[in-house]
């Protein structure tokens, strides 16, 4: 079964019918909310949002152990992050869909894996050169394209701690690192779906120009954010709408 994570303020998949919430206990805790099940396109679909429903989790607040976990264990092989994000390079411009094929981690206090010694799991020390998995990336690319809905393929992510924005410097250091575009919840999701051996992908829809990039010297607009991310979401559900189908 597939299953999307929900990024900011997307609590709930459109088209999606036949819904049924499964509450999952884990070992590690309560995942964000419960998981709805469903069907999209008679094709069945697990969603949950990551910041919980109502949006109510901060990035460095959401249990990333106990949602991978509690996806595994309703059956879910295959994984869509939606990560909404910030643009760093000319490619990365707001308004634009990417699926990214790198990602660099700067985030810092985060339960980030499932075999630290302390449960039944022994230490692990998972592959991750590629970080997503290449076929689930190749089949949201041509989710996308068979949707009509034009998508960047490739970039590498930049996870911050958030909840804050970046400074302009900080950017910079992330561009300097080779990062195109930044967000808040990619790492440790994609880290802890590869220690389950699951397939895991992200759908990054850019929201607005990173700090300091273009006309974003002085300060970024949150009506900018909104009217972008309201715009972008729809041809979210467009894509995932075909992916699942």
């Amino acid at each position: 079964m597939d299953a999307i994570i929900g990024g900011t303020n997307l609590t709930s998949l459109p088209n999606l019918t036949d819904v049924r919430k499964e509450v999952v206990k884990t070992p590690y805790g309560d995942p964000s909310a419960a998981i709805k099940i469903g069907k999209v396109g008679g094709n069945e679909v697990a969603f949950l949002p990551r910041h919980g429903d109502p949006h109510m989790l901060a990035p460095h607040k959401i249990n990333y152990r106990a949602n991978i976990w509690a996806l595994r264990e309703i059956g879910v092989t295959r994984v869509i992050g939606i990560a909404t994000s910030g643009g760093i390079t000319e490619n990365f411009s707001a308004g634009v869909l990417a699926v990214p094929d790198q990602i660099i981690d700067y985030t810092y206090g985060r339960e980030s894996t499932f075999t630290d010694g302390t449960g039944d799991l022994p230490v692990f020390h998972a592959e991750f050169t590629m970080p997503y998995t290449a076929t689930t990336r190749a089949a949201l690319i041509a989710a996308a394209q068979a949707a009509g809905q034009p998508v960047f393929d490739g970039g590498c992510y930049a996870c911050f701690n958030g909840p804050r924005l970046e400074t302009a410097a900080e950017i910079r250091c992330l561009k300097n690192d080779g990062c195109d575009l930044v967000g808040m919840t990619g790492m440790p999701e994609a880290s802890l779906a590869r220690e389950l051996e699951m397939d895991y992908a992200h759908l990054c829809p850019i929201v607005n120009p990173a700090a300091g990039i273009g006309d974003s010297l002085v300060e970024i607009s949150r009506d900018f954010i909104r009217r972008t991310r309201e715009e972008a979401f729809e041809r979210v559900a467009l894509v995932l709408a075909e992916f699942v189908s």
